[in-house]
């Protein structure tokens, strides 16, 4: 797509008021592809303005009405779903087959979840001699990642928009391209001026300026927990809403029953699909001393079969990651691993292209729980396997982090696995390989985070309740 010039602000594309642009680049092969605006503050408090003025009349727009709006915003976006897949490869690196698959379908499909929830959703209840309202929050600032740009866009502001709610929304500066894009939909599909804003620019700059205004009532962020921190305690010095979807460390414990080959192998899928940049992706690996000998070949070979190269070339299976800082980040840390002790059995920190910002798939072995590669959050392709003794070793191992955000458990049966689950302090567990369900709550424990995304429990994020008594 040709990048446009302006920022979306009142349902128009807008010149910024600052001359300042921030490139994107490919990271397969670190080439330029476009220019965007850089907002300033000035930027942030027109679109903060116009949302504020959109806000009376859309919070009151029938829930029928914004349900249609919402179902021609899915309908715009699956309209889009080869450009928004080639847009990602490009300025992500996603390899394009998965961009197709999960990029771009998976907030297709959510964005259609939002559009019958709007229209089925009980905004108002009885409760004895009172009516509950849930009425919307107010004007909104969301704040997205790179990693999965149209999957958090639209798992923000679908039910921002099927709450009542108006938005400004800052994406993450390495992919606005996607934001774009769905800024475009959003026009398409009929949403009133002002409802929805983009701004494009840096997150010190626009970023801080919208969590900051005083005219935003809620601030919903994805990122890293550092700087969550940050938008949480200016929140809170504003009595402000805030949501967060912070940073992972998620255990995938494999019970000694479990099928050990399959465990192992989708477990090391789950870390290289997107080059590892998942917050829930399981990088820490539990297995039993009895297994773990074997566990660790099981992962070597499966990450071998892992070829980095070109997004666009169908045999390749690992992009690269976003950024040249994240590369040196990712490898920095596979690096301290080897200093700290680890036993290196697959990858390594040498980058396996000349060109491009890829990163070697990488297994290590002989990892103790209190090592940086298990305890920080390193978002690349790189697991670290950890040997338990028994079950409630592996249950401390599990929970010994700061973060709960994911996890997985394998074992012969779901009830087994369902058990042991359900002593982990985590936001969400995958039992034996459960697939992913749009509408089920996602979001963490202890500094993963704050709220949740997804489904009813997403949309509740964007209301707050008002008691009638008669």
């Amino acid at each position: 797509m040709k990048p446009h010039e302006g920022l979306y602000i009142n349902g128009a594309w807008t010149p910024a008021a600052s001359a300042e642009t921030i490139e994107v680049v490919n990271p397969a092969d670190e080439q330029v592809i476009g220019h965007v605006a850089a907002a300033g503050r000035e930027d942030v408090d027109a679109a903060v303005r116009a949302a504020r003025a959109a806000l009376p009349a859309w919070a009151a727009t029938p829930p029928a009405e914004r349900a249609a709006r919402l179902t021609a915003l899915r309908d715009a976006l699956a309209a889009r779903h080869e450009e928004i897949a080639e847009t990602v490869t490009a300025e992500l690196g996603a390899p394009l087959g998965f961009a197709k698959m999960v990029h771009a379908g998976l907030p297709i499909a959510v964005a259609g979840t939002y559009a019958e929830l709007a229209a089925t959703y009980a905004f108002e209840e009885k409760i004895g001699n009172s009516t509950v309202l849930h009425e919307p929050v107010g004007v909104v600032g969301a704040i997205t990642p790179w990693n999965y740009p149209l999957h958090q866009i639209v798992a923000k502001v679908a039910p921002a928009l099927a709450a009542g709610c108006t938005l400004v929304l800052k994406p993450a500066e390495d992919t606005p391209l996607t934001a774009q894009l769905f800024a475009d939909a959003v026009h398409e599909a009929g949403v009133p001026a002002g409802v929805f804003n983009l701004v494009t620019g840096l997150g010190p700059v626009a970023g801080q300026a919208l969590a900051e205004h005083p005219e935003v009532d809620l601030v919903s962020f994805t990122g890293s927990t550092a700087v969550g921190k940050q938008i949480g305690a200016t929140a809170g010095a504003a009595v402000k809403r805030v949501a967060l979807e912070l940073g992972g460390k998620s255990a995938n414990v494999i019970l000694p029953s479990a099928d050990l080959a399959k465990a192992v192998n989708v477990g090391v899928a789950n870390v290289m699909s997107n080059s590892g940049q998942t917050c829930s992706a399981w990088t820490r690996m539990l297995v039993h001393t009895d297994q773990y000998d074997e566990a660790v070949q099981l992962a070597a070979a499966a990450a071998a079969k892992y070829v980095a190269g070109d997004p666009h070339d169908e045999s390749s299976r690992l992009g690269p990651v976003v950024n040249a800082k994240q590369q040196a980040r990712v490898r920095g840390y596979i690096t301290r691993g080897i200093e700290e002790g680890a036993r290196l059995v697959a990858g390594g920190p040498e980058s396996p292209h000349p060109t491009g910002y890829y990163v070697s798939p990488t297994i290590f072995a002989d990892v103790r729980p209190e090592m940086t590669i298990a305890q920080e959050e390193i978002f690349g392709p790189v697991i670290s396997l950890i040997r338990y003794e028994d079950e409630e070793d592996a249950l401390r191992i599990a929970n010994g982090t700061v973060y709960g955000l994911a996890g997985a458990v394998w074992a012969a049966d779901n009830e087994e696995a369902a058990a042991f689950a359900r002593r982990m302090d985590t936001g969400q567990v995958d039992i034996n390989g459960g697939k992913f369900n749009p509408l089920a709550p996602f979001g963490g424990y202890k500094q993963s985070g704050v709220g949740r995304e997804l489904g009813p429990h997403g949309l509740t994020e964007y209301l707050q309740t008002k008691s009638l008594q008669f």
